[in-house]
């Protein structure tokens, strides 16, 4: 327990690194609950709680005419599952084990798996819903088609990379300014419920409205994950390359500033939390 087994290859390292993050994200998945099928079947059921909550606030409100040609549920859920992902994850990555938690004492395991292991966690979580929905409508409900499915999930992916970059940002900034941290990621997972343009499309919105909303990745992420969902709209206001763009600079960012932050790690920083 007290001694570090060094590797005796490039192989094994990487190995044991593997199965290092594995354990962790299962530490991770289960988490939220005891139970890991518990804690998926809670996040099942607040993702369908959000795809019904809008279904029937369109409804009353009359604006299901206004949504793009097609199924009305896959529109709905093509917006919730890619906000869902965004603000879970980056949640999980702010709330990381740190590198003066309790859990970095012990010799193999450092603030690198952690964060990996809460980016992968959410992802896993996030993925299973995402899937398990979309069969039990197909089979149960109504079939439907997907017109580029892998591009589609390819924006899927896109906004779980930037829910992780900035939560790596997030992350390296806490020690030094634990409240504006928590305050910040609240009022960002809140305001993404309207700036992530989940209830509305690009090509709908004048000009002076698109300056409101285009300068967040999860918005491009979720116009053109429509455009590559339904054969009939094209985005013409969002970029499928700059959420990725985004993401890749407050990636370098967030590792810049979690190295600088772990080489200054002190144990009464937890007491400030």
């Amino acid at each position: 327990m007290f001694q570090q087994v060094k590797p005796k290859s490039k192989l094994h390292a990487a190995i044991s690194i593997l199965e290092l993050i594995y354990h962790a994200t299962v530490r991770d998945v289960r988490k939220g609950h005891g139970n890991a099928f518990m804690a998926i079947a809670l996040n099942v059921l607040q993702a369908l709680v959000f795809v019904m909550t809008f279904y029937v606030m369109f409804s009353i409100l009359g604006l299901r005419g206004a949504a793009l040609r097609g199924d009305f549920l896959v529109y709905l859920m093509s917006g919730v599952f890619l906000f869902l992902t965004h603000v879970k994850t980056l949640g999980a990555v702010a709330g990381a084990e740190g590198p003066s938690s309790p859990m970095m004492k012990h010799a193999p395991m450092n603030t690198i798996i952690a964060i990996t292991s809460a980016a992968l966690g959410a992802l896993y979580i996030q993925l299973f819903t995402l899937f398990l929905i979309l069969f039990v409508y197909h089979v149960a409900f109504t079939p439907f088609d997907v017109d580029r499915p892998f591009a589609a999930f390819g924006m899927f992916m896109a906004a779980w990379f930037v829910g992780v970059a900035l939560g790596l940002v997030l992350l390296s900034i806490k020690p030094w300014f634990p409240t504006f941290v928590g305050t910040f990621t609240t009022v960002y997972q809140r305001a993404n419920m309207i700036a992530s343009g989940k209830m509305f499309v690009a090509n709908s919105l004048p000009n002076y409205m698109l300056v409101m909303f285009d300068w967040n990745p999860l918005f491009h992420c979720i116009d053109q994950s429509r455009g590559f969902v339904f054969i009939n709209y094209s985005p013409h206001n969002s970029s499928a390359s700059y959420p990725v763009i985004v993401g890749g600079v407050l990636l370098m960012i967030g590792m810049l500033g979690e190295f600088y932050t772990r080489r200054h790690a002190s144990s009464s920083w937890d007491a400030r939390r």
